[in-house]
């Protein structure tokens, strides 16, 4: 029989067997990673879900009082002597000059992007010397 000296070492056993051992203990410390990863990533999953909540509250509460600002400043240009339609008016106006701006903003950024550029053009090189490669007796320089 195998015995386990006091420093932890083990006696009288054959190479296959110490493997054996081993793979068992990298098996029980793999497997409880895997159990430390869920248990951690459980208790992320519910802070998010919760951070994720309180947003969409927050976005809720925000457009109600984004609403209840245009009306007020509906009223405030009422009171100034503006007719009740066109305050109204003036202030859907507002919000679709600024809807506009935003659309022209968004789609100049958009412009903007490169696409990838140097991954496409890297690509098509490839290609162009896989091309070459496969129908002609000459191979291409690999450090060009």
């Amino acid at each position: 029989m195998t015995e386990v000296r006091p420093d932890g070492q083990y006696d009288d056993k054959s190479l296959g067997e110490l493997v054996a051992i081993a793979t068992g203990s990298v098996s029980r410390l793999v497997k409880s990673e895997i159990e430390l990863a869920k248990l951690e990533l459980k208790g992320d999953a519910k802070k998010a879900a919760l951070g994720g909540t309180l947003f969409a509250v927050a976005g809720v509460i925000g457009g109600v009082v984004v609403i209840l600002l245009s009306i007020a400043a509906a009223y405030g240009l009422i009171t100034v002597g503006i007719w009740n339609w066109a305050a109204f008016l003036i202030v859907a106006g507002f919000y679709v000059l600024l809807a506009g701006v935003l659309i022209l903003i968004g789609l100049w950024r958009m412009k903007k992007m490169s696409g990838a550029k140097r991954s496409r053009q890297s690509v098509m090189e490839d290609f162009a010397m896989l091309r070459r490669s496969g129908g002609s007796e000459e191979q291409p320089a690999l450090t060009e």
